[in-house]
C-alpha cells in the first residue's frame, strides 16, 4: 500500500493554521511537538522552542502533516497546491469560504466542464489550495 501524506512548511504558524484546518475540515489533531518536546531541543535557539516541529491532522483516511520550517529559514510554497475532493456542492462551498476567508481568492467558485463546483485560493497563511466537487462522469 501506498499513501501520499502532503506535508506543509509553516514560518511561525503551524499550530494556528493546524488548529484552523481541524476546526473547518472536521478533523483531528493526533500529534503536535513543538522543538521543546524533541530530544533535540538543546539545539534548538530559546525563541524557536516552541515551534512546532511536527504535527498531524487526521481527516477521515487521510492525513495532513506539517512543521514550522527551522530557525530563520523562510519558506515559500511554490508549485504545489493542497487539493480537496468532496462529495457536495454544499460541502464545496463551505470548505472555500471557510478556509478561504482572509486569504486570496486566485479562482472564484463556480461550476466548470469538470466540476460541479470548482475554486482555489490562498489561505490566511499562505497555503494556496483547490476545492472540488466533481460531476458524474
Amino acid at each position: 500500500m501506498l499513501k501520499l501524506n502532503p506535508y506543509l512548511s509553516f514560518n511561525g504558524e503551524a499550530r494556528a493554521a493546524f488548529e484552523f484546518y481541524a476546526k473547518v475540515l472536521r478533523g483531528q489533531i493526533v500529534m503536535m511537538l513543538t522543538n521543546a518536546e524533541t530530544p533535540m531541543r538543546d539545539q534548538v535557539p530559546a525563541a524557536a522552542q516552541n515551534r512546532i516541529a511536527h504535527t498531524r491532522l487526521v481527516i477521515g483516511d487521510q492525513m495532513l502533516m506539517a512543521s514550522d520550517a527551522p530557525g530563520d529559514m523562510k519558506v515559500e510554497t511554490r508549485g504545489t497546491m493542497v487539493s480537496l475532493v468532496v462529495d457536495t456542492v454544499e460541502e464545496a462551498e463551505r470548505i472555500y469560504k471557510e478556509l478561504g476567508e482572509g486569504g486570496q481568492v486566485t479562482m472564484p467558485m463556480a461550476e466548470t466542464f469538470w466540476a460541479r463546483r470548482f475554486g482555489m485560493f490562498n489561505d490566511k497563511f499562505g497555503i494556496p489550495w483547490m476545492v472540488n466537487c466533481e460531476k458524474p462522469m
